[in-house]
């Protein structure tokens, strides 16, 4: 199914897509496995985690990482300017990924991290002071300059075809090759 630029929703603007053009644009999306993610920083009332599949390495020198957030997730005006950390997930955490995605279930554990809070025992996470804020739509970019990284073994929490799937870790990491 192509996109067809004089697509438009009711209401919508030019290249918006219809209902039926968005389950499919969201279906062929949902082809790319990703890993799963948990956004955490601290709010101005609260702690906040939110759960997400569109993370990216952007930048080595200097280390950045880019989150992508809906503008219709409740914490997101909340994140704006704040430090923040980036928890991936191994494969037995689906708990803690469904806890931050609307399913609440037992309180997490957090860690008090140096510079943004975290979340115990994540596969790794990326704790970022902001760098900077990009209109992505219906998403705002966060872009984070990365200030404290570590990882452990384990296999990963990933997402696919709209269910979550495992990622083995079936052989060491290129960092061992270094």
């Amino acid at each position: 199914m192509a996109i067809r630029k004089d697509v438009v929703a009711e209401g919508g603007l030019p290249g918006t897509l219809d209902g039926a053009a968005l389950r499919h644009f969201r279906g062929s999306l949902g082809r790319f496995a990703t890993g799963v993610a948990i956004v955490t920083f601290d709010g101005t009332e609260r702690r906040h985690g939110i759960t997400v599949n569109s993370f990216t390495s952007v930048s080595m020198d200097p280390p950045l990482v880019l989150v992508s957030i809906a503008r219709s997730t409740r914490a997101h005006d909340e994140l704006a300017g704040r430090p923040f950390t980036v928890n991936i997930l191994g494969a037995e955490q689906r708990e803690l990924a469904m806890h931050f995605a609307g399913t609440p279930g037992r309180d997490p554990l957090w860690v008090e991290g140096s510079t943004a809070p975290r979340l115990s025992g994540v596969l790794a996470f990326f704790s970022c002071t902001p760098w900077a804020a990009y209109d992505g739509g219906d998403h705002t970019l966060y872009l984070g300059e990365v200030r404290d990284f570590n990882y452990r073994q384990g296999d990963a929490l990933a997402f696919a075809n709209g269910a979550f799937t495992t990622i083995p870790e079936s052989q060491l990491g290129v960092e061992e090759l270094l």
